[in-house]
């Protein structure tokens, strides 16, 4: 029996998106992305002009977690962050988060938002956790399932107050 080895993080490359997407299917299969749409955020993810930042955690020759962010300005956004059922509750989503907020750190970003189901508490306590506070719903977000978004954002500048003047979640809703 051979001991488990730690999640390694590196940069994703276009030959990490069949693994990706099999993860991806598994664990979202009513909304999973495309090919097409990984494709995409990958071909702004190199170079001097890059946008993205999309990274896998690879066990031995298998990937069992991945995440993305998307820059534009002074806002990032989660694109995605994804962990094998076989690795929840072992701190891998948090490690994936951390290097997506040290990327938004790179990209020079005061704020990072991101969307999650609303019936995902899972993944809402761990971005809690990172200090994302709650600031409205998208209806309907999610597609085909027609599953609820909770919208989140967490404001990176150090002399901001994000909690001052940000609404009630029950009062904003978030069309688009």
């Amino acid at each position: 029996m051979t001991a488990p080895v730690n999640p390694v993080l590196r940069e994703m490359r276009w030959w990490d998106i069949d693994p990706v997407l099999e993860l991806e299917r598994d664990l979202f299969p009513e909304d999973a992305w495309s090919r097409g749409m990984f494709w995409s955020e990958l071909a702004h993810s190199r170079g001097p002009e890059a946008t993205r930042r999309y990274v896998v955690a690879e066990e031995g020759e298998r990937i069992v977690g991945y995440a993305g962010l998307a820059a534009a300005g002074e806002l990032a956004d989660v694109q995605t962050i994804a962990v094998a059922r076989d690795h929840w509750g072992t701190g891998l989503g948090a490690t994936l988060l951390t290097e997506l907020l040290r990327a938004a750190t790179a990209f020079e970003c005061a704020e990072v938002m991101l969307e999650c189901r609303i019936d995902n508490l899972r993944a809402q306590k761990l971005y809690e956790r990172f200090g994302f506070e709650a600031i409205g719903f998208r209806r309907g977000y999610y597609q085909p399932g027609n599953v609820d978004a909770l919208v989140m954002r967490l404001t990176t500048a150090p002399d901001s107050d994000s909690a001052a003047g940000s609404p009630s979640v029950r009062e904003t809703e978030i069309n688009g």
